[in-house]
C-alpha cells in the first residue's frame, strides 16, 4: 500500500510543479523535475518512510540522524539552494552562492507544490511563506536568493498566483532588476 500512495504522492507533486513551471515558460525543468525521486536510493526510502502528511525525509532524518535519499536528491537537483554551495577561495569554508533564475523560480513551483500536496485542504495562498519563516533555512541560502524567495513568496501570498507567474515569467525569468536592485 506505501508503495502505491508514495508513488502517487511524488507524481502528484511533479504533476504540480509541471503546471506551475508550464505556465512561467520553464517547459523543460517542468517536464524534467524530481525524477531523481523515482530512483531507487530515493523512492526505496520513500516508500520506507511514508507518512503521507511531510516528507519521508524528515522521518529518515530522525530514525538515523541523516537521510541519504535527500543527500542524494539535493545534489541532483538543482531548485534546491543546497545544491548551490561550494568551497570559497576566500574563506576556505563551504558557501552559498546565488541560485540562477530558473532555478529560483522552479524552488518557487516546487515549494508551493509540496505545500498544496502535504497541506491539503488546509493549502492557503500564504502557505510558502509561512514554511519559509518557521524553517532554520534562512540561516544558510545565499542571502540575496533568500531576499529574492521572500520577496517571491510575499507577493504570492498578497497578490495570488495569476499576477506572481506574470512577474516570474516577464521579470524574474527575463533578467529584470527586483525592485531593490533597480537604479534610483
Amino acid at each position: 500500500m506505501k508503495v502505491w500512495q508514495h508513488f502517487k504522492t511524488i507524481t502528484y507533486h511533479r504533476w504540480l510543479v509541471r503546471e506551475g513551471c508550464f505556465r512561467v515558460g520553464l517547459y523543460w525543468q517542468g517536464l524534467t523535475h524530481d525524477l531523481s525521486k523515482y530512483s531507487p536510493t530515493e523512492f526505496l526510502s520513500g516508500i520506507r518512510y511514508f507518512q503521507g502528511t511531510r516528507s519521508p525525509n524528515s522521518a529518515e532524518r530522525e530514525a538515523n540522524g541523516f537521510s541519504q535519499a535527500w543527500m542524494h536528491h539535493k545534489g541532483r537537483n538543482r531548485h534546491h539552494y543546497e545544491y548551490w554551495s561550494d568551497l570559497s577561495l576566500e574563506t576556505r569554508r563551504y558557501e552559498y552562492v546565488q541560485m540562477p533564475r530558473k532555478y529560483l523560480v522552479e524552488m518557487v513551483m516546487d515549494r508551493r507544490a509540496a505545500c498544496k500536496v502535504y497541506q491539503g485542504k488546509n493549502y492557503h495562498p500564504g502557505s510558502e511563506l509561512e514554511y519559509l519563516e518557521r524553517s532554520r533555512e534562512r540561516m544558510f541560502i545565499n542571502q540575496e536568493t533568500l531576499k529574492q524567495l521572500n520577496y517571491i513568496l510575499t507577493m504570492l501570498k498578497e497578490k495570488g498566483e495569476e499576477r506572481t507567474f506574470r512577474y516570474l515569467r516577464n521579470d524574474v525569468l527575463k533578467g529584470k532588476p527586483f525592485p531593490w536592485e533597480q537604479e534610483e
